[in-house]
C-alpha cells in the first residue's frame, strides 16, 4: 500500500544524517551566487509587507532543482494559493519537460481557516516531505509563512491559559521552531536510499522589525538568512534581498561542489564582488554627506562597478523570458564579465587615466543589459563582451601612453 499512518509532530526514523555538500540550484543569481542554499539545508526569508516574500517563494518553488516541492500556505491570502494552482500547470519543468504541478504538493491553509488547522499545517507539510524523502527524493518545503503559524501557536497557548513570554508568544516558541527546522537534512533512509529535505520558511515580522521573537528565534536556527529590504522593494529592486544583512553558512560546505560543477574560481569572484558591495556601502556614507565629486577616481570606480553588480546582476525579472531562470554557467559568465570590467577600469584609474575616459556609457550600459541579451543559443556572447572590454581599455591605455610620451 502507498499510504501509512504517522503522527505529524513526530519525525520519521532514519539510519544517519549525511554531510551537506550539494547546491540546491534555484536559477536566482543573488541566491545561487551570493547566498547559496544546500540540499538538506534550512533557510528563512524574512520581510515586511510588500517586500516580495511570496514571489521569491514562488520562484524557488517553480525553478529549484528539487524532485518534489511541498508548498505550505499557512495563514496567507487565498489568492496566493489560487495563483499557484493556476500558474504551475502551465509551466514546464526544464529538467523533466512535465508540468510543474506534477511535482508539487499544496497544503492550503488560508487566513480564514481555523486556528488549530493553521498550527497543524506546518507539521502536515513536513511529514509529507519525509514520506517522499524516504523514497529517495530530494524535497523542498516552502512554508509561507511561519509567522502566521507562530500566531496560531500564540492563540492556542492563550486559550490554554499558559504563561506568555515575549510579545505574548508561548515560552516554547523557539523549541517548536527548532523542532520543525531540524526535520530538514540530507539523510540515509531505512531502505538504503539517500534523500533530502530543504526547508525554506518565510517570516512576516510586523512592520519589518527583525528583532521580534519569531525572526530572532528563526535566525538562530537556519543556515541561510535572506533578509528582504523594504527600501529595495520600494526602489523596484527585486528580489529585494539585502546583501549586507543576508548570509549563508553553506558557502564553505559547497566549495568543492562549485569547483567540480561550475568553476574553480567562482567563489573567489563572489568574495571579490561582495567586497566591492561592502566597500560601496562605506563610501555611500561619505557621498550622502558631501557628494560623489570629492571622492578620488579609484573609489568612484568602486561605486560604478557596485551599481553594475546591483542593477545588472542582483536584480532579476521574474517575468522576463531570458531572466526568470539563469543557469549556473550563465551566472558564472556574467560574473566573469563584471570582474574583467572592474580589473581593467581600476587598473586604468590607478595609472592616472581620468574616470571620465575610463567610463564608457555605452559599454557600461551593455554590461548591465547583458542579462536580457545573452541567450542559451548565443554561446559566444560573453566572450565578445570580454573582447570588447579588452579592446576599449587597451585603446585608452595606448592613447594615454602616447599622450604622456608627446608631453615629455
Amino acid at each position: 500500500k502507498m499510504y501509512q499512518e504517522w503522527p505529524v509532530r513526530q519525525p520519521r526514523p532514519i539510519i544517519q544524517r549525511m554531510p551537506i555538500e550539494k547546491l540546491l540550484v534555484t536559477g536566482q543569481r543573488v541566491i545561487d551566487t551570493f547566498f547559496p542554499l544546500a540540499k538538506g539545508g534550512t533557510a528563512a526569508i524574512p520581510g515586511g509587507f510588500g517586500t516580495g516574500k511570496t514571489i521569491t517563494q514562488h520562484q524557488l518553488a517553480k525553478w529549484s532543482d528539487a524532485d518534489i516541492i511541498v508548498y505550505i500556505g499557512c495563514g496567507e491570502r487565498g489568492n496566493e494559493m489560487t495563483e499557484v494552482l493556476e500558474d504551475f500547470p502551465k509551466l514546464i519543468d526544464p529538467r523533466t519537460d512535465n508540468p510543474l504541478m506534477d511535482r508539487t504538493v499544496l497544503i492550503a491553509n488560508t487566513s480564514n481557516m481555523p486556528v488549530a488547522a493553521r498550527e497543524a499545517s506546518i507539521y502536515t507539510g513536513i511529514t509529507i516531505a519525509e514520506y517522499f524523502r524516504d523514497m529517495g527524493y530530494n524535497v523542498a518545503v516552502m512554508a509561507d509563512s511561519t509567522s502566521r503559524w507562530a500566531e496560531a501557536l500564540r492563540e492556542i497557548s492563550g486559550r490554554l491559559e499558559e504563561m506568555p513570554a515575549e510579545e505574548g508568544y508561548p515560552a516554547y516558541l523557539a523549541s517548536r521552531l527548532a523542532a520543525f527546522y531540524e526535520r530538514a537534512g540530507y539523510v540515509k533512509n531505512l531502505n538504503g536510499t539517500e534523500g533530502s529535505i530543504t526547508v525554506i520558511g518565510a517570516v512576516s515580522p510586523a512592520g519589518g522589525d527583525f528583532s521580534e521573537p519569531v525572526t530572532k528565534s528563526t535566525k538562530r536556527i537556519v543556515g541561510a538568512f535572506l533578509a528582504l529590504d523594504r527600501e529595495l522593494a520600494h526602489a523596484r529592486h527585486f528580489p529585494s534581498i539585502n546583501w549586507l544583512l543576508s548570509y549563508s553558512s553553506y558557502v564553505p560546505m559547497l566549495k568543492d561542489w562549485f569547483k567540480e560543477n561550475v568553476a574553480s574560481d567562482m567563489l573567489n569572484i563572489r568574495s571579490k564582488m561582495m567586497g566591492i558591495l561592502q566597500e560601496e556601502n562605506k563610501l555611500m556614507d561619505i557621498v550622502k554627506l558631501v557628494g560623489e565629486g570629492v571622492l578620488p577616481d579609484d573609489q568612484r570606480v568602486i561605486l560604478e562597478i557596485a551599481k553594475i553588480i546591483k542593477t545588472g546582476y542582483l536584480q532579476q525579472n521574474a517575468y522576463h523570458p531570458q531572466d526568470f531562470y539563469v543557469a549556473l554557467s550563465r551566472q558564472y559568465s556574467m560574473l566573469k564579465v563584471i570582474d574583467k570590467l572592474y580589473d581593467r577600469a581600476y587598473s586604468c584609474v590607478k595609472k592616472g587615466i581620468p574616470l571620465s575616459k575610463v567610463k564608457d556609457e555605452k559599454l557600461f550600459s551593455d554590461i548591465i543589459m547583458m542579462k536580457y541579451n545573452a541567450t542559451e543559443t548565443n554561446s559566444g556572447f560573453f566572450q565578445e563582451l570580454t573582447d570588447r572590454i579588452n579592446r576599449y581599455y587597451d585603446n585608452i591605455e595606448n592613447l594615454y601612453k602616447e599622450g604622456v610620451a608627446d608631453e615629455s
